[in-house]
């Protein structure tokens, strides 16, 4: 069965991207003709609030369920796997989150030439913001720089539509002025989504990413399980999640990422696979 976002994407080469048609997803639509069933009953039969209440109280549960779900589909689209064309190329996308970090990033880029492997940078919009050049270092060196939001806050996913469009939007113009290149891809703080986040990606002609395999570097305390997580059952089209920026650490006081990085490579190199930007697996090439 083909999976949403499983074919070539069409990116807009500008600085600005251009907004992107904004179709509800199936759930979306359902709560919607539900909220209005609902309204229509209490019309008919006042007394029927009870069930209406309850009807209503179990969709938003079933909504909140699938924010929660980092690769769900049921709220929007969302990529959790490279395309079949990239998988097929033998492909994978190394990510990180939450950076650019003045100590660890360099350090990223410097492992990354080492193994011979490009990656996509989620970056904080603030963070970005203060460390323009490092985040030209990441696009001089071959990566691509995407979208994280702009502050990073634990209550994205609980802001009104206007806010989250301001904070996505906030965080756009900081990257873009930095890099020189807007980004494409949006993936949210913690990896927890809302339904209104989709519509406000619409607006900045942002994709929704996700991943397929994590190592929980911020939460493990063993660099050794977070390689482990990543490697396991490891395939062409995979999308990884490791934190360049608010980096958890090891026992010996070692960015995660730093310390699992040089062997994941080698794993992927014995299989064949390559690491590849988002951008480059999503349309055949960086999108220059």
């Amino acid at each position: 069965m083909r999976t949403p976002m499983s074919s070539p994407i069409a990116l807009a080469p500008s600085l600005r991207p251009a907004p992107r048609p904004w179709r509800p997803a199936p759930a979306v639509r359902a709560s919607v003709a539900l909220h209005a069933a609902g309204a229509a009953a209490l019309v008919v039969v006042p007394a029927a609030w009870p069930w209406v209440l309850g009807g209503l109280v179990a969709n938003h549960a079933a909504l909140a369920v699938a924010g929660l779900l980092p690769r769900s589909h049921a709220i929007g689209p969302n990529v959790a796997r490279l395309p079949v064309a990239a998988a097929r190329r033998k492909e994978v996308a190394l990510t990180f989150d939450d950076g650019p970090d003045p100590e660890v990033t360099p350090r990223v880029l410097d492992q990354l030439d080492e193994v011979g492997m490009t990656a996509t940078f989620f970056l904080i919009g603030e963070r970005a913001a203060l460390h323009p050049a490092l985040v030209r270092e990441i696009v001089r060196r071959g990566h691509a720089v995407e979208n994280h939001s702009h502050r990073h806050s634990t209550a994205f996913a609980f802001y009104g539509l206007g806010r989250m469009r301001r904070d996505v939007e906030a965080a756009q113009v900081a990257i873009a002025d930095a890099a020189g290149v807007a980004p494409v891809f949006f993936r949210a703080p913690f990896g927890i989504r809302s339904p209104l986040l989709d519509p406000a990606l619409a607006r900045c002609g942002l994709h929704y990413v996700s991943w397929t395999r994590r190592g929980f570097d911020t939460v493990a305390r063993d660099p050794a399980r977070v390689l482990e997580r990543l490697a396991r059952g490891a395939a062409a089209g995979d999308i990884y999640l490791l934190h360049d920026g608010i980096a958890a650490r090891g026992r010996a006081g070692e960015a995660h990422a730093l310390a699992v990085l040089p062997a994941l490579g080698a794993r992927l190199a014995a299989l064949g696979l390559r690491s590849v930007t988002l951008r480059a697996a999503c349309v055949g090439d960086d999108g220059a």
